[in-house]
């Protein structure tokens, strides 16, 4: 690491008006920690000391950069940081994951706040958006829950802009929220509804996370109304940073493929050309699919996530794009009754982490509220499945703040008062227990039940059942219960499907 003195004369170099120069000078950070920042002893004309590291200050890690390395004060000017070169610093975090010791991204990138209090520029690349993420230096630190703020690490820096296809889609993303809010619709928006581009709720507490909207509704009746909405910000979606991460940032090689190119954005979205590879196909089996890409039938599941990706054009089992933006491929079999068998599991859970959730930062609120699903549906037509379409789908915020929430608290109360299990002799001699958590008869949308293949608990009174380390959970009250995850009822998932002309 270069010295103090080092640093304040490479400053005095530094051009402001070059992007190139402001990385090289900002590599330096890299390994060394905020505190040892501060120690440079670097600090803007007229600074007054601030804590960087409380919550309740805006800006953090990134404003003590600004502050304390490049030597100019912070401000929640609309322009990038550096003007001149047109050029913003974010400072953002990732974490280790525990099952594999891999880096991933911590957090979405917030690039600034949506006004929905006042008008709103409907041209993305006039807007405050582009200004912001045009050219970004990212500055990406170790996040270490168990140590100060100030002693994590920068890892990496790079002067980074999004490929000519990702601004397509991020552009794209940008005017399918702008739509929202300009038909006074911004109570309905979700992270999940866009690519790339997000609109990720803001506020620290329940009461100051509402705001008024600037742009009325019209009701069917031509009468206008107003709503309140959750104040959200632009930002750069957290799977979208864990692949810039990756792939810009540590340079590894992407395995995904993708399949849109800038030609195929310029005259559609993302979204429209996914679903014109697939509408190519309607009508034909999956057999007449798997043949027509010379692969052999098999039938069985995984076939049918092959089967998708080749009609994609991509050789693996999921697109770069659908990896960068959250998007999950569910296939779904409709029979020749008009039903469809399979349950969707979405958030595994935690029964001790569950009781100190919130609705509002709880990891199913998080997952649905963040991510999109690509459903690709074949309906049984004398014995054979036929694809019927596709379509893209995230959860309404009012199923999600409703039924699903409902869904969520229950298993929660359940869980905090003990869990009932009772016991069930089948006719085969097998035992299992059933349990009162909230099934598929007691809620219209969601569910719970276990994923694992194999049941197994730890009883009260000591009894085993199964391998209880490695398909069960413990409980709050010291039991241990097979591992639960939080459905969507299949029932639901017709619905969807039914809305869309594809059941």
């Amino acid at each position: 690491m270069n010295s103090r003195v080092e640093l304040k004369k490479l400053l005095e170099k530094l051009d402001l008006s070059d992007g190139s120069s402001i990385e090289q000078y900002a590599l330096n950070l890299v390994g060394m920690t905020f505190r040892e920042v501060l120690d440079l002893g670097i600090t803007p004309i007229g600074y007054e000391p601030k804590d960087y590291g409380n919550k309740r200050y805006k800006g953090g890690m990134g404003n003590l950069l600004e502050e304390r390395f490049f030597g100019y004060k912070s401000n929640s000017d609309d322009r990038a940081d550096f003007p001149e070169a047109g050029v913003e610093l974010k400072a953002t975090c990732f974490d280790i994951r525990k099952k594999d010791h891999q880096p991933v991204a911590g957090e979405r990138l917030v690039l600034s706040m949506i006004p929905f209090d006042e008008p709103i520029d409907d041209d993305f690349y006039s807007s405050h958006v582009w200004e912001k993420c045009r050219s970004m230096l990212l500055v990406y630190y170790q996040r270490d829950r168990a140590i100060d703020k100030y002693d994590q690490h920068i890892e990496y820096v790079k002067l980074f802009t999004p490929s000519e296809e990702d601004l397509k889609i991020i552009a794209d993303d940008y005017r399918k929220i702008v739509s929202y809010i300009q038909a006074g619709r911004a109570h309905e928006l979700s992270e999940g509804m866009t690519t790339y581009l997000g609109a990720a709720t803001k506020g620290a507490t329940e009461a100051s996370s509402w705001t008024n909207q600037y742009y009325p509704t019209v009701n069917p009746d031509g009468t206008k109304s107003t709503h309140q909405a959750k104040k959200r910000a632009f930002s750069l979606k957290r799977q979208y940073m864990d692949y810039v991460l990756h792939h810009y940032l540590m340079g590894e090689a992407s395995e995904a493929e993708p399949v849109v190119t800038a030609s195929d954005l310029s005259h559609e979205t993302f979204e429209q050309h996914i679903e014109r590879l697939i509408k190519a196909h309607v009508g034909k089996s999956d057999r007449e699919i798997a043949s027509e890409y010379g692969l052999a039938y098999t039938g069985n599941k995984a076939q049918w996530s092959t089967l998708v990706s080749r009609m994609l054009g991509v050789s693996g089992t999921r697109p770069e794009e659908f990896a960068k933006a959250g998007i999950t491929v569910h296939t779904v079999r409709i029979e020749d009754n008009g039903k469809n068998k399979e349950n969707l599991p979405i958030v595994p859970i935690d029964f001790k982490k569950l009781l100190d959730e919130t609705w509002e930062e709880s990891e199913l609120r998080s997952f649905l509220d963040e991510n999109r699903f690509f459903f690709v549906v074949f309906k049984k037509e004398a014995g054979e499945y036929r694809l019927k379409g596709c379509t893209f789908w995230n959860i309404p915020v009012s199923d999600l703040d409703g039924e699903v929430r409902r869904c969520w608290k229950e298993a929660q109360e359940t869980i905090k008062r003990g869990v009932k299990l009772v016991e069930e002799k089948r006719k085969n001699g097998k035992i299992i227990y059933r349990n009162d958590l909230p099934g598929m008869a007691d809620n219209q949308i969601a569910h719970v039940r276990h994923k694992a293949d194999k049941t197994a608990y730890l009883l009260e009174d000591g009894t085993v059942v199964g391998d209880v380390k490695k398909d069960a959970l413990p409980l709050p009250d010291g039991r241990w219960m097979t591992k639960q995850s939080f459905w969507l009822n299949n029932s639901y998932i017709l619905s969807i499907l039914h809305s869309r002309g594809l059941e």
